[in-house]
């Protein structure tokens, strides 16, 4: 399986992930991360669930909106609905236990030289390597 370089989609899709960090943070003094947002918008009688709403529901919209103006978005996975399931449902442990995701830590921590985030994204990155190995070349194909 190849992956094809889009630098140019790639770095617009950069720009436009940290802009959102940054408004957010400028405008609701928030830090843009996913699973906390979605878990406030899961947890009762949350105050502040309407941004999260909002926030949550661009990041839905906007890909479902350039799909109907006629982008397209090539997805391949080697490996099956299951094991893709599996891994989600991994990954919503660990980022319960590493209080955060990717885009918490990876984005708006690094921003921020936070050193626990620094260390977390270390560890996604190392992980996503070893899994990307195994899948690529291991047991996935």
């Amino acid at each position: 399986m190849i992956t094809e370089f889009t630098p140019l989609a790639s770095l617009a899709g950069g720009v436009l992930i940290g802009l959102a960090a940054v408004m957010l943070m400028a405008f609701n003094g928030r830090i843009a991360g996913m699973t906390a947002m979605l878990g406030g918008v899961l947890e009762p009688h949350q105050p502040d669930s309407r941004w999260r709403l909002a926030f949550l529901g661009g990041a839905i919209a906007a890909p479902l909106i350039a799909t109907l103006l006629g982008a397209r978005f090539a997805f391949a996975s080697p490996t099956t609905g299951v094991l893709l399931a599996i891994g989600g449902v991994i990954v919503g442990v660990g980022v319960t236990y590493g209080s955060g995701c990717t885009s918490g830590h990876g984005v708006c921590g690094m921003a921020r030289p936070s050193p626990r985030s620094v260390v977390a994204t270390a560890t996604f990155m190392a992980a996503t390597f070893v899994t990307v190995t195994l899948i690529r070349h291991g047991f996935g194909g």
